[in-house]
């Protein structure tokens, strides 16, 4: 990985192409991403593996491209661009990006359009940019894809490019919790979540959006999740957050900056001692502008006093101005300004000073560092940077920050004067108090502050992501070479021939049998049985069925067979040549009651689960149940369990969709202990599926012995194989090979 190239694709390339006079004009754009990427590439340089190559839509037509892009060769980056026709990016992004995904990720319902024309132009547009990525991309190379406009992307680039690359995913908008995420249609959250899951490393801002994402895979996809790891099929993704952040020292040293000097001293003259709020957003109705003004409104009602001793400079910054809820938000902002400059001011002072445009770098670090209280207010945000922007750009180590606790910015900057935008009347007082604030408690909150955007500054933000998902990728990797391939395969039969004495240990249910949700259908067919009696059948072989069934039923199915027995997990055991079980001492009536008890209370809140009662212990099923409220469910009885028999030699134990209750000496671990401390094996292979079967690949963990987990999970195993038939198969090859020998 670490040799390839870095790929970074966004739904817009950071350059804009300008025909003027006959010539071609180069800016770059404005945004936190286009930033942060830049000052990352700047500080990594670009000697090692050459050029990142940035992919993108570029913001002009196909001649104007070819005409200009030669320019470009002196940037750090080697641009691609992905053309599409104007009434399918139209779809794309005004629609389905932000019609749809954007107000329903920030919790604006009522305003998300369900336009099924939108959805399709969004997949066309993904599509377009996997088939040209795929033309460039080889193996080895990191991709690292931003944002709600391309969240199929990496399901599509992974079906054509398959797993010699790594793919990030970086998501810059919140992601929403389950009960609003589901507000979709069926098809599309499955669909954005499908796609999302091919990647290797899923990056939010937060830990809440997160664990919203992880709540939404598992509910709506059924996959595990661990922690930060979701586990799916033979593939894990990690998703995790990252609170993305700016370029420290470029905001740091722009006070100092001679053109910021001279606008700031422009500034002061201008504004004489007049006390100077800013604030600089895009047009958006999450950001709370109206909020905001109310807020101030209201802070004039308050403090007559402070009348034309106090300006707000409101900046706007024009966006999706196309799409009718902007324009209408812009239509409200102009006379929400108007009406407030006419209730408050008079011919010498006008208490907002509005603009609606973009700012170049000197102006805004002059606004930021002349103006006495910045107020960020966003209703909902990712991250918002401008608040690191400020606080970074305050070298004088003064000035406040009043804030949106909605904004992801909040849980790290939480010395700035923290408000609700909804609360119009306590963002008032907090204006106030910020204006108030002694400039000792102005200089111990702002050094905080930068104190924490210094240590974690955009390339550390760009570096974890990037190392996290090298760490991802070579987990996988490593879980990759566990699986039992053909080669391996050959090796085990050829142990297995050359072995003069073999232990084979087999769990039953999931691993020489699939699960039913009946467990008494979970019979033996007659290939099983031959398959066993054949394996069974010469003294070489000490063929033990490990199982968590009872010994009545492990006899009905299998004691006509020359094979050894172990029922319920350890706690009874009934060798090859003996008539009788034996067994270990049973569970105590008192801590049997108590216990059933509290299953029986978690029973009747989960429909479709059942108890089963062991001689040494108690199995709560939930297989049939739903599986998001069994999981809950599970998770409540093993700490309600354990709990209750903290002090005793009891303790709930999960399985695959079982908890069980039983004596912490019963376990698989301990019989195949004793059987290889008793005899010596040069052969041993041992299959399972389920967490009791981890304690047996534990117990032979010191020895050569094969050891094979059924499924795709993270085992204590030294390989997987897929399904419970391809058990039979190597079973059945085993077999095979003995009546070869013979």
């Amino acid at each position: 990985m670490s040799e390839g190239k870095l790929i970074i694709v966004s739904n817009r390339l950071p350059v804009k192409l300008e025909a003027t006079n006959g010539k071609i004009k180069i800016s770059q754009t404005s945004g936190g991403l286009v930033t942060a990427i830049q000052s990352y590439i700047e500080f990594k340089g670009t000697e090692e593996s050459g050029k990142a190559i940035w992919v993108g839509f570029p913001d002009c037509d196909e001649n104007l491209w070819e005409r200009g892009f030669r320019q470009l060769a002196k940037s750090n980056f080697e641009y691609v661009p992905v053309f599409l026709p104007e009434d399918k990016y139209s779809g794309y992004y005004n629609g389905f990006s932000n019609s749809t995904i954007w107000p329903l990720f920030h919790y604006f319902p009522s305003f998300t359009e369900y336009n099924p024309t939108d959805f399709e132009h969004y997949k066309e547009a993904n599509k377009l940019f996997c088939e040209v990525l795929q033309s460039i991309v080889k193996p080895g190379d990191t991709i690292w894809i931003h944002d709600y406009h391309l969240m199929l992307l990496p399901c599509m680039l992974r079906e054509v490019v398959g797993k010699e690359i790594a793919i990030g995913f970086f998501l810059h908008i919140p992601f929403p919790s389950f009960e609003v995420y589901r507000l979709l249609p069926s098809t599309w959250r499955e669909t954005l979540l499908k796609g999302l899951m091919a990647s290797d490393l899923i990056g939010f801002h937060t830990k809440d959006y997160a664990t919203y994402f992880s709540n939404s895979v598992r509910r709506i996809l059924g996959l595990s999740v661990d922690n930060t790891i979701i586990k799916k099929e033979n593939q894990i993704t990690k998703a995790d957050y990252y609170p993305i952040s700016i370029d420290f020292n470029k905001f740091n040293k722009g006070f100092s900056k001679k053109g910021v000097v001279s606008l700031r001293r422009e500034m002061k003259i201008g504004f004489g001692d007049r006390k100077i709020i800013f604030s600089v957003d895009r047009l958006d109705y999450t950001k709370g502008i109206s909020n905001r003004l109310q807020a101030f409104r209201l802070f004039l009602e308050q403090n007559p006093d402070y009348r034309e001793k106090v300006v707000f400079i409101l900046n706007i910054v024009p966006s999706r101005d196309v799409i009718f809820k902007y324009s209408e938000r812009k239509k409200m902002i102009d006379e929400y300004v108007g009406t407030l400059n006419s209730d408050f001011g008079n011919i010498k002072w006008q208490p907002i000073i509005y603009q609606y445009r973009s700012l170049d770098f000197n102006n805004l670090l002059a606004f930021y560092t002349v103006c006495d209280l910045a107020l960020i207010t966003p209703v909902r945000d990712g991250m918002n940077l401008v608040a690191k922007e400020f606080v970074a750009s305050r070298y004088d180590e003064s000035g406040v920050l009043v804030l949106s606790e909605m904004a992801g910015s909040a849980i790290e900057l939480n010395e700035a004067l923290l408000i609700n935008p909804m609360d119009v009347e306590y963002s008032a007082s907090q204006i106030k108090a910020g204006l108030e604030m002694p400039a000792a408690e102005q200089k111990e909150r702002m050094q905080a502050m930068r104190d924490k955007i210094r240590e974690y500054d955009v390339v550390k933000w760009a570096s974890d992501f990037l190392g996290d998902l090298f760490l991802v990728k070579k987990k996988q990797e490593a879980f990759q070479t566990k699986n039992m391939t053909p080669a391996l395969k050959s090796t085990l039969m050829k142990d297995f021939e050359s072995s003069q004495s073999r232990l084979i240990l087999l769990d039953y249910d999931g691993t020489l049998v699939p699960y039913f949700k009946d467990p008494l259908n979970a019979t033996p067919g007659p290939e099983l049985i031959q398959i066993l009696g054949d394996l069974s059948s010469t003294p070489k072989n000490h063929l033990f069925i490990i199982s968590g069934r009872k010994s009545g039923q492990l006899d009905s199915w299998l004691g006509a067979l020359p094979i050894s027995m172990v029922a319920e997990h350890g706690a009874k055991i009934k060798m090859v040549d003996a008539k009788t079980w034996t067994s270990q001492p049973v569970l105590d009536e008192g801590v049997r009651l108590t216990a059933w008890k509290i299953m029986e209370k978690t029973t009747s809140r989960c429909p479709a689960s059942t108890i089963e009662e062991k001689e040494y212990s108690l199995v709560w099923h939930y297989r049939s149940s739903s599986p998001e409220l069994g999981r809950i469910r599970a998770s409540e009885l093993m700490i309600d369990l354990n709990e209750m028999f903290v002090n005793s030699p009891y303790r709930a134990f999960p399985g695959s969709k079982i908890i069980e209750f039983k004596s912490i000496d019963i376990h698989k671990g301990k019989i195949v202990k004793d059987l290889i401390s008793q005899n010596q094996y040069d052969f041993i292979l041992c299959i399972g599926d389920d967490k009791t079967d981890e304690d047996m690949f534990i117990s032979l963990a010191e020895t050569k012995a094969w050891t094979i987990k059924v499924g795709n999970d993270f085992s204590f195993s030294r390989y997987n194989i897929p399904v419970s038939n391809d058990v039979i198969s190597l079973l059945d090859a085993l077999s095979g090979t003995m009546k070869q020998t013979s």
